[in-house]
């Protein structure tokens, strides 16, 4: 899947005016392939996976024992002796003398089958493969076609490039006036029409309610509108270095509706 090579894109003002053209990176004009940004996507969500398990000596300390020889003493043996053939623990001042421990069945005994801390859950991806579905997933922002399958805009050209005073702006409202103006608000208002309540117990744990992914912007570093943004339905914003396959293509599904800054794409060029 090739996207149309452009060597130029334009740049809109916060008030939604050209105010010049640039020169676009070659990386917006890469071939995009989905398999390799679903690889690298599910390769980042795997690596968020918390390691679980436990220590493997857990439960299985003390003195218990279990004794099958049938020439020891009653006391002393497990066997012919009328009770279950368990590890007792012996004679601890005659206080827990008997007690069965060492098992799963036993109070404070190791679990049955828990969770292994040597299990390898992290799905692994060369660099290189990493890199290229990161180029990958920058040149499906490019993509109307591609875009417009999950997001709602009135924008005219892709990717949607806005001069450096965006990223100064410290007030929602000026977000959503600048949002208005370049044609891209209508997605925020559509993920907050999909908003959901989650069914199930899943309310109960942090995440009541479920929500559509809808722009994603891009700046040069942290600035205002990080603050500014941070509360519209759906919306997330990232620097340029921190950009991963999985925001440009959440999912694994490439072309997501993305804002840059004017210092962002250049800063893509070394990606």
């Amino acid at each position: 899947m090739l996207p149309q090579s452009k060597n130029s894109i334009s740049v809109f003002s916060i008030d939604g005016k050209k105010v010049r053209e640039i020169t676009l990176p070659k990386v917006f004009s890469l071939e995009v392939e989905p398999e390799l940004i679903m690889r690298a996507v599910l390769s980042i969500q795997s690596a968020k996976k918390q390691p679980q398990g436990v220590k493997p000596f857990a439960g299985r300390g003390g003195s218990a024992e279990y004794r099958g020889t049938r020439d020891l003493p009653s006391m002393e043996r497990g066997i012919n002796v009328g009770r279950a053939r368990l590890p007792r623990k012996k004679n601890e001042r005659g206080l827990l003398a008997g007690d069965v421990a060492k098992v799963p069945q036993a109070v404070g005994g190791p679990k049955a089958h828990p969770p292994k801390v040597e299990a390898v859950r992290k799905e692994k991806i060369n660099k290189k493969e990493k890199r290229k579905a990161l180029q990958s997933a920058i040149a499906s922002c490019a993509l109307k076609e591609l875009v417009e399958k999950r997001h709602k805009f009135d924008a005219t050209e892709l990717p949607i490039v806005v001069e450096d005073k965006f990223e100064e702006i410290s007030k929602t409202k000026d977000v959503i006036s600048a949002m208005k103006a370049i044609g891209v608000y209508s997605d925020v208002e559509y993920a907050k029409s999909k908003r959901k309540r989650r069914s199930g117990k899943g309310k109960k744990r942090g995440r009541k309610f479920k929500k559509k992914k809808s722009i994603l912007i891009v700046t040069s570093k942290k600035a205002p509108v990080f603050k500014a943004a941070r509360n519209l339905e759906g919306v997330e914003i990232v620097p340029v270095n921190e950009l991963n396959a999985e925001l440009l293509a959440p999912g694994g599904m490439p072309g997501r509706l993305t804002v840059w800054s004017e210092s962002a794409v250049k800063g893509v060029e070394g990606k």
